[in-house]
């Protein structure tokens, strides 16, 4: 499974798992590029066979309802939809 790099200031490791039709998807890179946020994001829906079952797998571990966007920030912070707040306070 490979995830896509953006570049930007590096202030944790920071994880999106999207999909590529997603409006609150988009919003969520759009929100972290804004903010000069280096992440790594993946489309779910773009993938097939053993690597979406991987993505799936990682992505269950982090939020058990599957659903878009999940952004994982430094492996312990999670917030699941769009929501800018959560996003700006858990990257301070």
């Amino acid at each position: 499974m490979e995830f896509q790099h953006v570049d930007g200031e590096r202030r944790a490791s920071v994880k999106l798992f999207a999909l590529s039709t997603c409006g609150w998807c988009k919003k969520t890179r759009k929100l972290l590029e804004e903010l000069g946020i280096a992440y790594d994001y993946i489309y779910v829906d773009l993938l097939e066979g053993d690597e979406r079952t991987e993505a799936l797998d990682e992505l269950k571990r982090w939020n058990p309802s599957l659903s878009f966007p999940t952004l994982v920030i430094d492996d312990k912070d999670v917030v699941v939809g769009f929501d800018s707040l959560s996003i700006k306070t858990a990257l301070k």
